[in-house]
């Protein structure tokens, strides 16, 4: 999958990719091709939070990444659950398949976690991850997430605190 049109003027830039809030459209035919039943319930949840948040819609959105090169390849996806009055917001992040174990996603974590920060809104980041999934488990851990001492609905919690 490529995107020819620019979501918004929200672009985070790392080394190797660029990292693209969607628009309300693009994440509709997200949601509309989505094929898993839980991913597509998902996206559609982000929608309707990005839809009733307007002012917030950062932080219910996707944010595609894409690498520089001539295509943009789509080499995976993050996202923010919604933000609150706790200044704690959860990540949550997918690889494309055939783009792992290459560093991207460690890099993309590390750019959102950043910039999550930098907005002023937020003090600490969550999330959560399959317990088998050791490979997204060294993603957060790289970024300076710690397990949290709990498990939530999908496996283990993992938290970043900011060290200001």
């Amino acid at each position: 999958m490529v995107w020819e049109e620019k979501a918004t003027t929200e672009e985070i830039e790392t080394a190797r990719m660029r990292i693209r809030v969607l628009t309300d459209a693009q994440l509709r035919e997200v949601v509309d091709a989505e094929r898993d039943p839980e991913l597509k319930e998902a996206y559609a949840e982000m929608l309707d939070g990005a839809l009733a948040n307007p002012e917030r819609r950062l932080w219910h959105t996707l944010w595609v990444m894409t690498l520089k090169d001539e295509r943009e390849t789509v080499v995976g996806n993050l996202d923010f659950k919604g933000l609150d009055a706790s200044r704690v917001v959860e990540i949550g992040y997918a690889t494309t398949p055939g783009y792992e174990g290459r560093g991207l996603m460690t890099e993309a974590v590390g750019a959102m976690i950043r910039w999550a920060v930098a907005t002023g809104l937020v003090d600490a980041a969550e999330a959560e991850t399959a317990p088998e999934n050791a490979a997204s488990q060294r993603v957060l851990e790289k970024n300076g997430f710690r397990f949290a001492g709990k498990f939530g609905e999908e496996g283990p919690r993992f938290r970043w605190d900011n060290p200001r």
